[in-house]
């Protein structure tokens, strides 16, 4: 019998460097191993999203993300079945929206800014990082972020960072840390947390049959 996937749960707050950590981490393995889910592609249509005093839609909410479509997708890799997701391209215009195919493996990674919000979600997860970086390198990478891949316009950026993205932080993602098994620091670069990580998986890809991984 295949043993069941082993999900591990990465968040932090805006420009803590999930996206990037999950990369590096998932690089080291073959494909046929781990499974990427990433959060972003279940935020809900804009206009479905809250609005802020000034009539912007913020992102930055639980409330934005389809946390019911996420769990039913994720308990579906686990029980061994495939998932086809409609990539989220954050209304860029110059961007096309693709089919994200995600297959069961023996690791499942699942990232995003509120993957501990749900309590139906935080209690399938196995292992829980928090990724931390200080408030200014959090902000440039943002900036950069926002402006090369979503096309968002600097004033813009900036105006969802103070009034989003840092309250958000505040009463939702910062307490999260808490919940972690493990916080990663990422000010200077987050290699050594990394490190421990990839060790962890492969001492534990290492006791699956070879049948099953």
């Amino acid at each position: 019998m295949t043993p069941p996937s082993y999900l591990i749960g990465i968040t932090g707050g805006s420009g803590s460097g999930k996206t990037t950590f999950l990369e590096r981490l998932r690089g080291h393995f073959p494909e046929s191993c781990i499974t990427v889910i990433s959060q972003d592609n279940y935020y809900r249509p804009k206009e479905e999203q809250m609005l802020d005093p000034d009539g912007v839609p913020n992102y930055d909410l639980p409330h934005a993300i389809d946390h019911q479509g996420l769990l039913v997708d994720v308990r579906h890799l686990m029980s061994g079945r495939e998932v086809v997701r409609t990539e989220y391209t954050f209304n860029n215009a110059r961007a096309t929206p693709r089919p994200v195919v995600m297959k069961p493996a023996p690791i499942l990674l699942i990232e995003g800014l509120f993957v501990f919000h749900d309590p139906g979600l935080l209690d399938l997860i196995d292992l829980k990082l928090y990724l931390h970086a200080k408030e200014n390198l959090k902000v440039i990478r943002r900036i950069r972020r926002d402006q090369e891949e979503r096309n968002y316009e600097l004033e813009d950026v900036l105006y969802r960072y103070e009034k989003h993205v840092i309250p958000t932080f505040e009463e939702y993602i910062k307490p999260y840390r808490e919940k972690a098994d493990m916080v990663i620091n990422n000010n200077k670069g987050f290699d050594q947390g990394l490190q421990v990580v990839v060790g962890f998986l492969e001492h534990r890809l290492q006791n699956i049959p070879p049948s099953s991984a």
